[in-house]
């Protein structure tokens, strides 16, 4: 399963977040991953986030935290386009 993983999380969790989705997918630019997760994998990462989330509203109750998800069945069926430069390019990975 490919999966894309936008977040907008307040200032003071962000690290949290970014930290923990590094080590699931492959960070593209700012608060924004991408990566082939297996379909365990991206069941569990989905419950962590929704967890966090909801923790980070109880600590910041006026903080805005948003993460979408975006996932299709394979790479291929998506087109990836950058217009400008590419931060993290992935196309070298092994």
């Amino acid at each position: 399963m490919y999966v894309i993983v936008i977040y907008d999380i307040t200032e003071k969790k962000v690290t949290k977040v970014h930290k923990y989705l590094k080590k699931k997918l492959n960070w593209i630019q700012n608060s924004v991953f991408e990566g082939e997760l297996p379909e365990s994998d991206f069941v569990r990462m989905k419950e962590d986030l929704k967890k966090m989330v909801k923790k980070f509203q109880k600590e910041i109750p006026e903080g805005e935290n948003s993460i979408i998800i975006f996932h299709m069945p394979y790479k291929g069926a998506m087109e990836r386009q950058v217009i400008g430069e590419e931060k993290s390019p992935i196309d070298n990975m092994i």
